[in-house]
């Protein structure tokens, strides 16, 4: 049989065919310009994982790698189920397994986001020691992340939003062991921002990587906005009872 199998469905929900379909749409908000950024999606033991240095609006299902977790001993020499005749294995690849094999995720997501890049420039810029974790908080769109690994609902607007940022390397796939470490330092952390470079998010599904993902961008540029107007990211405001409940 054939490794096409692996990515032949009629299903616009079939990981093969929602790559290229998030990929095209993510595109449209600058987040895979230059053949940058890419997602994968895990479907019990099959990954599938976009190519690298394609046009990511352009992308096709047959462009798409898979491979099995279950046969991977060697994270430098792994085994594809599948692999197009042509191109290469997004050098994202390392980072997306291992959200899967340390959260558990369903999907990964690794944009080039400007806002993402500006965030870890203005929090360089505030010197050692206070640049390598990114907070705010009070802010609505804080309620689209989850509480945690293993934990049960999602983030209260009061509450503070973690995200740590590790440093840059020349090659992607060096990132790796510090995403992990990243990971293990904040174990409730969804997302890891990677200085001057962008940010990888990750969900139990899709949907919720998806909905991070927005959210994500979304509070990365009001943060960058508020930076400017000399408003805080942090503040410590009352909580609002109506009457009824007090």
């Amino acid at each position: 049989m054939s490794d096409d199998h692996y990515i032949t469905s009629e299903d616009p929900d079939h990981p093969a065919n929602l790559i290229p379909s998030l990929c095209a749409k993510f595109w449209t908000l600058g987040w895979v310009t230059g053949t940058g950024g890419g997602c994968s999606i895990r479907n019990d033991d099959l990954v599938y994982i976009a190519p690298s240095g394609v046009q990511k609006e352009l992308m096709k299902n047959t462009d798409i790698y898979v491979l099995a977790l279950s046969k991977q001993t060697d994270l430098k020499n792994r085994v594809y189920l599948r692999s197009p005749p042509c191109g290469r294995p997004s050098q994202c690849t390392p980072l997306f397994l291992a959200a899967f094999t340390k959260r558990g995720a369903g999907c990964c997501i690794h944009t080039h986001s400007h806002w993402a890049v500006l965030v870890t420039l203005l929090l360089e810029a505030q010197g050692p020691g206070k640049d390598k974790l990114f907070e705010i908080n009070n802010i609505e769109q804080i309620k689209g992340f989850g509480k945690g690994f293993q934990k049960q609902g999602n983030l209260g607007y009061h509450d503070t939003l973690r995200i740590p940022v590790i440093e840059n390397t020349a090659h992607e796939e060096d990132l790796t062991e510090f995403l992990e470490e990243a990971m293990d330092q904040h174990p409730d952390t969804y997302a890891v921002l990677v200085r001057r470079h962008g940010v990888y998010v990750w969900g139990d599904n899709v949907h919720k990587a998806k909905t991070m993902c927005e959210s994500l961008d979304y509070l990365f540029q009001l943060a960058v906005e508020m930076k400017q107007l000399g408003i805080p990211w942090l503040s410590d405001i009352p909580v609002t009872v109506p009457t009824s409940r007090r």
